[in-house]
């Protein structure tokens, strides 16, 4: 019998900023589990009069990491736990938290065959911890990211997407910018659509390679993405998707 996953307090060894809304955290866990790339974990807040809420947030860091969890978080304005990490949280402070989750949006080394990831804005934080995860198994089949943001300023992660992609044997990570772009800017300036998947596909020698597909972001991203890679011919069951969104 699988154990059922319990809180525990989590305590703050790191916050780092990755752009104006996302941060990085970082929690020591006294109950720490092995995670897959692609997982996440539950965040509760307690209100001093017993008011209780409750958010999902993906898992960054590398399923190598013991005794840590690096979480994601992007801060939405009108939320009732993103701001509390970005506006209240320190270094030494404690959260209760319960995890990994999950077990349909995660991929191992193991798994084979060329790897596609497909982000928008924050999605990029499982896909994340699949390039880390590829990294440290010294994975040298293909893989490649496309990576959907507002303006360069938003794209998370930058600097180290850089050096993967410099790495020998290294993804490919190809950005498209929907609003805003840099001077002399020569890379994709729109919204994902087929064509631009069809490039991306390029990279692994076509649909024919037969790549297995993760798409993560907000909603409409997600499903044009999906319904594009099938009408290119990718096979559904290739095709794993995850949506991020604001909370109804």
């Amino acid at each position: 019998m699988v154990e059922p996953l319990r809180w525990q307090i989590g305590t703050v060894t790191a916050i780092r900023p990755q752009t104006d809304r996302v941060a990085s955290f970082t929690l020591a866990l006294p109950a720490w589990r092995p995670h897959r790339a692609g997982q996440h974990y539950d965040v509760r807040l307690t209100a001093a009069d017993g008011y209780q809420v409750q958010r999902s947030y993906s898992i960054a860091s590398a399923p190598d990491r013991t005794g840590e969890v690096e979480l994601g978080i992007e801060r939405i304005a009108d939320g009732e736990v993103s701001p509390y990490f970005h506006d209240v949280l320190v270094e030494g402070d404690r959260v209760e938290l319960r995890g990994p989750i999950g077990g349909y949006f995660v991929w191992e080394p193991g798994m084979g065959g060329p790897l596609l990831l497909v982000g928008g804005g924050s999605g990029v934080v499982p896909l994340m911890a699949m390039l880390r995860a590829r990294r440290t198994a010294a994975d040298l089949k293909p893989a490649a990211l496309l990576y959907s943001s507002r303006q360069i300023e938003d794209v998370i992660y930058r600097e180290e997407l850089e050096d993967l992609a410099s790495e020998p044997g290294g993804p490919a990570i190809v950005h498209t910018l929907t609003r805003q772009r840099p001077p002399g800017w020569s890379g994709f300036a729109r919204r994902i659509d087929e064509p631009m998947l069809a490039s991306v596909l390029g990279h692994f020698g076509g649909i024919g390679a037969g790549p297995s597909a993760y798409v993560c972001g907000p909603t409409l991203l997600v499903e044009n993405a999906a319904a594009a890679l099938t009408n290119l011919g990718l096979p559904p069951a290739q095709v794993r998707t995850e949506r991020f969104g604001p909370t109804t």
